[in-house]
Protein backbone atom coordinates (compact mmCIF):
# COMPACT_ATOMS: atom_id res chain seq x y z
CA UNK A 1 0.00 0.00 0.00
CA UNK A 2 1.48 3.29 -1.19
CA UNK A 3 0.47 6.28 1.02
CA UNK A 4 1.68 7.07 4.04
CA UNK A 5 -0.41 5.82 7.58
CA UNK A 6 -0.88 9.99 7.82
CA UNK A 7 -2.27 10.28 4.35
CA UNK A 8 -4.41 7.31 5.00
CA UNK A 9 -6.01 8.90 7.89
CA UNK A 10 -6.51 11.83 5.97
CA UNK A 11 -8.21 10.18 3.24
CA UNK A 12 -10.29 7.75 5.64
CA UNK A 13 -11.69 11.36 7.21
CA UNK A 14 -12.30 12.83 3.97
CA UNK A 15 -14.26 10.17 2.97
CA UNK A 16 -16.39 9.05 6.21
CA UNK A 17 -17.51 13.00 5.95
CA UNK A 18 -18.84 13.48 2.56
CA UNK A 19 -18.45 10.02 0.68
CA UNK A 20 -16.50 11.94 -2.46
CA UNK A 21 -16.50 9.30 -5.16
CA UNK A 22 -13.03 10.18 -6.38
CA UNK A 23 -11.50 9.63 -2.70
CA UNK A 24 -13.31 6.41 -2.65
CA UNK A 25 -11.46 5.37 -5.77
CA UNK A 26 -7.99 6.44 -4.18
CA UNK A 27 -8.99 4.22 -1.28
CA UNK A 28 -9.80 1.16 -3.64
CA UNK A 29 -6.70 1.64 -5.74
CA UNK A 30 -4.84 2.25 -1.88
CA UNK A 31 -5.98 -1.47 -0.76
CA UNK A 32 -5.73 -3.51 -3.88
CA UNK A 33 -2.90 -4.90 -3.06
CA UNK A 34 -4.54 -6.63 0.25
CA UNK A 35 -7.38 -8.11 -2.61
CA UNK A 36 -4.25 -9.59 -4.49
CA UNK A 37 -2.55 -11.17 -1.09
CA UNK A 38 -6.00 -12.97 0.23
CA UNK A 39 -6.88 -13.98 -3.18
CA UNK A 40 -3.45 -15.19 -3.58
CA UNK A 41 -4.01 -16.88 -0.02
CA UNK A 42 -7.43 -18.48 -1.10
CA UNK A 43 -6.01 -20.28 -4.39
CA UNK A 44 -4.46 -22.76 -2.32
CA UNK A 45 -7.78 -24.57 -2.23
CA UNK A 46 -8.99 -24.05 -6.25
CA UNK A 47 -5.75 -25.48 -8.27
CA UNK A 48 -6.65 -25.28 -11.34
CA UNK A 49 -10.48 -24.94 -10.60
CA UNK A 50 -10.73 -21.31 -10.52
CA UNK A 51 -8.46 -18.50 -12.15
CA UNK A 52 -5.97 -16.43 -9.58
CA UNK A 53 -7.13 -13.52 -11.40
CA UNK A 54 -11.17 -14.87 -11.03
CA UNK A 55 -10.43 -15.14 -7.08
CA UNK A 56 -8.97 -11.20 -7.22
CA UNK A 57 -12.19 -10.08 -9.57
CA UNK A 58 -14.74 -11.71 -6.47
CA UNK A 59 -12.73 -10.33 -4.02
CA UNK A 60 -12.56 -6.20 -5.30
CA UNK A 61 -16.37 -6.49 -4.62
CA UNK A 62 -15.38 -7.60 -0.70
CA UNK A 63 -13.12 -4.20 -0.48
CA UNK A 64 -15.54 -2.03 -2.27
CA UNK A 65 -18.33 -3.48 0.44
CA UNK A 66 -15.79 -2.90 3.50
CA UNK A 67 -15.12 0.66 2.11
CA UNK A 68 -18.81 1.55 1.75
CA UNK A 69 -19.60 0.03 5.55
CA UNK A 70 -15.91 0.76 7.47
CA UNK A 71 -16.61 3.25 10.75
CA UNK A 72 -13.51 4.91 11.40
CA UNK A 73 -14.68 5.72 14.82
CA UNK A 74 -15.19 1.53 15.93
CA UNK A 75 -10.90 1.85 15.98
CA UNK A 76 -10.91 -1.42 14.19
CA UNK A 77 -7.86 -1.61 11.57
CA UNK A 78 -9.68 -1.16 8.19
CA UNK A 79 -6.88 -4.08 6.94
CA UNK A 80 -8.12 -6.62 9.39
CA UNK A 81 -11.99 -5.57 8.71
CA UNK A 82 -11.24 -5.50 4.37
CA UNK A 83 -9.88 -9.19 4.93
CA UNK A 84 -12.61 -10.76 6.30
CA UNK A 85 -15.03 -9.02 3.43
CA UNK A 86 -12.68 -9.75 1.02
CA UNK A 87 -12.41 -13.42 1.99
CA UNK A 88 -16.35 -13.84 2.33
CA UNK A 89 -16.90 -12.39 -0.94
CA UNK A 90 -14.55 -14.47 -2.66
CA UNK A 91 -16.00 -17.77 -0.96
CA UNK A 92 -19.22 -16.55 -1.26
CA UNK A 93 -18.75 -16.29 -5.40
CA UNK A 94 -17.53 -19.44 -5.43
CA UNK A 95 -20.50 -20.50 -3.54
CA UNK A 96 -22.81 -19.05 -5.75
CA UNK A 97 -21.14 -21.17 -8.89
CA UNK A 98 -22.24 -24.25 -7.15
CA UNK A 99 -20.11 -26.16 -8.93
CA UNK A 100 -18.95 -28.72 -6.02
CA UNK A 101 -21.71 -31.48 -6.41
CA UNK A 102 -23.15 -33.25 -4.00
CA UNK A 103 -21.36 -36.38 -4.34
CA UNK A 104 -17.80 -34.64 -4.04
CA UNK A 105 -18.47 -33.36 -0.63
CA UNK A 106 -19.62 -36.73 0.19
CA UNK A 107 -16.08 -38.07 -1.31
CA UNK A 108 -14.56 -35.24 1.04
CA UNK A 109 -16.62 -37.14 4.25
CA UNK A 110 -15.33 -40.28 3.09
CA UNK A 111 -11.78 -39.51 2.61
CA UNK A 112 -11.60 -37.88 6.00
CA UNK A 113 -13.56 -40.77 7.76
CA UNK A 114 -11.00 -43.26 6.07
CA UNK A 115 -7.81 -40.79 6.72
CA UNK A 116 -8.86 -41.59 10.46
CA UNK A 117 -9.74 -44.64 10.57
CA UNK A 118 -6.47 -45.86 8.97
CA UNK A 119 -4.28 -43.87 11.16
CA UNK A 120 -6.38 -45.47 14.26
CA UNK A 121 -5.72 -48.46 13.22
CA UNK A 122 -2.32 -48.46 12.42
CA UNK A 123 -0.32 -45.35 14.52
CA UNK A 124 0.52 -44.01 12.04
CA UNK A 125 0.07 -40.86 9.30
CA UNK A 126 -1.57 -42.77 6.49
CA UNK A 127 0.41 -43.18 2.74
CA UNK A 128 -1.48 -42.26 -0.12
CA UNK A 129 -1.39 -46.27 -0.93
CA UNK A 130 -2.92 -47.14 2.71
CA UNK A 131 -5.83 -44.83 1.98
CA UNK A 132 -6.14 -45.92 -1.63
CA UNK A 133 -6.81 -49.25 -0.74
CA UNK A 134 -9.23 -49.07 2.14
CA UNK A 135 -11.04 -46.99 -0.27
CA UNK A 136 -10.57 -49.93 -3.10
CA UNK A 137 -9.30 -47.32 -5.86
CA UNK A 138 -5.74 -46.70 -7.54
CA UNK A 139 -3.33 -44.44 -6.26
CA UNK A 140 -3.80 -42.26 -9.54
CA UNK A 141 -7.16 -42.19 -8.88
CA UNK A 142 -6.85 -41.24 -5.51
CA UNK A 143 -4.60 -38.23 -6.25
CA UNK A 144 -7.43 -37.32 -9.01
CA UNK A 145 -10.33 -37.38 -6.31
CA UNK A 146 -7.44 -35.13 -4.30
CA UNK A 147 -7.88 -32.26 -6.72
CA UNK A 148 -11.55 -33.28 -6.87
CA UNK A 149 -12.65 -32.07 -3.20
CA UNK A 150 -9.86 -29.47 -2.36
CA UNK A 151 -12.85 -26.49 -3.28
CA UNK A 152 -15.60 -28.93 -0.66
CA UNK A 153 -12.64 -29.20 1.50
CA UNK A 154 -12.14 -25.70 2.43
CA UNK A 155 -15.90 -25.05 2.87
CA UNK A 156 -16.73 -27.83 5.61
CA UNK A 157 -13.01 -27.02 7.45
CA UNK A 158 -14.32 -23.48 7.55
CA UNK A 159 -17.86 -24.26 8.68
CA UNK A 160 -16.47 -26.81 11.55
CA UNK A 161 -13.98 -23.89 12.92
CA UNK A 162 -16.30 -21.70 13.19
CA UNK A 163 -18.67 -23.97 14.93
CA UNK A 164 -16.35 -26.02 16.95
CA UNK A 165 -13.07 -24.20 18.03
CA UNK A 166 -12.80 -19.91 16.65
CA UNK A 167 -13.77 -18.81 19.51
CA UNK A 168 -12.51 -15.26 20.37
CA UNK A 169 -10.68 -14.38 23.79
CA UNK A 170 -14.21 -12.88 24.88
CA UNK A 171 -15.94 -15.80 23.75
CA UNK A 172 -13.67 -17.82 25.92
CA UNK A 173 -14.58 -15.71 29.31
CA UNK A 174 -17.82 -15.97 28.66
CA UNK A 175 -17.92 -20.14 28.42
CA UNK A 176 -15.64 -20.21 31.37
CA UNK A 177 -17.89 -18.17 33.78
CA UNK A 178 -21.47 -19.76 31.89
CA UNK A 179 -21.21 -23.23 30.61
CA UNK A 180 -17.23 -24.30 31.68
CA UNK A 181 -17.91 -28.01 30.25
CA UNK A 182 -17.89 -26.25 26.68
CA UNK A 183 -15.07 -24.10 27.40
CA UNK A 184 -13.35 -27.56 28.32
CA UNK A 185 -14.09 -29.26 25.07
CA UNK A 186 -13.07 -26.28 22.81
CA UNK A 187 -9.75 -26.34 24.73
CA UNK A 188 -9.48 -29.90 24.50
CA UNK A 189 -10.63 -29.59 20.70
CA UNK A 190 -7.53 -27.20 20.15
CA UNK A 191 -4.82 -29.13 21.75
CA UNK A 192 -5.81 -31.85 19.61
CA UNK A 193 -5.40 -29.97 17.30
CA UNK A 194 -1.71 -28.74 17.77
CA UNK A 195 -0.73 -32.10 18.61
CA UNK A 196 -2.39 -33.08 15.04
CA UNK A 197 -0.88 -31.11 13.40
CA UNK A 198 2.94 -32.07 14.86
CA UNK A 199 1.80 -35.60 13.27
CA UNK A 200 1.58 -34.80 9.91
CA UNK A 201 3.96 -35.66 7.44
CA UNK A 202 6.91 -33.43 7.07
CA UNK A 203 5.62 -31.83 3.88
CA UNK A 204 2.03 -31.94 4.76
CA UNK A 205 3.38 -29.85 8.32
CA UNK A 206 5.62 -27.10 6.25
CA UNK A 207 2.32 -26.49 4.07
CA UNK A 208 0.13 -26.34 7.32
CA UNK A 209 3.31 -23.99 9.04
CA UNK A 210 3.57 -21.67 5.87
CA UNK A 211 -0.06 -21.47 5.35
CA UNK A 212 -1.58 -20.21 8.79
CA UNK A 213 1.30 -19.91 11.17
CA UNK A 214 3.58 -17.85 8.48
CA UNK A 215 0.34 -16.34 6.18
CA UNK A 216 2.37 -17.19 3.29
CA UNK A 217 0.32 -17.42 -0.39
CA UNK A 218 0.44 -20.43 -2.25
CA UNK A 219 3.07 -19.02 -5.08
CA UNK A 220 4.82 -17.98 -1.97
CA UNK A 221 4.87 -21.35 -0.86
CA UNK A 222 5.91 -22.84 -3.78
CA UNK A 223 9.06 -21.22 -3.89
CA UNK A 224 10.00 -22.26 -0.90
CA UNK A 225 9.46 -25.32 -1.08
CA UNK A 226 10.66 -25.83 -4.65
CA UNK A 227 7.11 -27.40 -5.90
CA UNK A 228 4.67 -26.79 -8.63
CA UNK A 229 1.09 -24.74 -6.94
CA UNK A 230 -0.59 -27.47 -7.71
CA UNK A 231 1.22 -29.88 -5.47
CA UNK A 232 0.96 -27.62 -2.74
CA UNK A 233 -2.55 -27.49 -3.13
CA UNK A 234 -2.89 -31.17 -2.83
CA UNK A 235 -0.60 -31.41 0.00
CA UNK A 236 -2.79 -28.81 1.96
CA UNK A 237 -6.15 -30.84 0.99
CA UNK A 238 -4.40 -34.01 2.63
CA UNK A 239 -3.47 -32.02 5.38
CA UNK A 240 -6.94 -30.82 6.14
CA UNK A 241 -8.58 -34.17 5.51
CA UNK A 242 -6.33 -36.28 8.36
CA UNK A 243 -7.06 -33.04 10.54
CA UNK A 244 -10.72 -32.80 10.04
CA UNK A 245 -11.27 -36.12 10.21
CA UNK A 246 -8.94 -37.00 13.69
CA UNK A 247 -11.42 -33.49 14.85
CA UNK A 248 -14.45 -35.00 13.64
CA UNK A 249 -13.86 -38.42 15.90
CA UNK A 250 -12.64 -36.32 18.65
CA UNK A 251 -15.20 -34.59 19.15
CA UNK A 252 -17.55 -37.30 18.46
CA UNK A 253 -15.80 -39.01 21.91
CA UNK A 254 -16.19 -36.05 23.38
CA UNK A 255 -19.85 -34.99 23.09
CA UNK A 256 -20.15 -39.06 24.25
Amino acid sequence: MGETPERQAELWKVYSENKNPGIREKLIIEYSPLVKYVAGRLSIYFGSHVEYDDLVSFGVFGLIDAIDKFDIGKGVKFETYASLRIRGSIIDSIREMDWVPRSLRQKSKEIEKVYSEVENELGHAATDREVADKMGITVEDFSKLLNEVNVSSMMSLDEFLEQNYEIGVESNNVLKEGIPENYIEVTELKEILGDSINKLPDKEKMVVTFYYYEELTLKEISAIMGVSESRISQLHTKALLRLRGKLGRMKSVLID
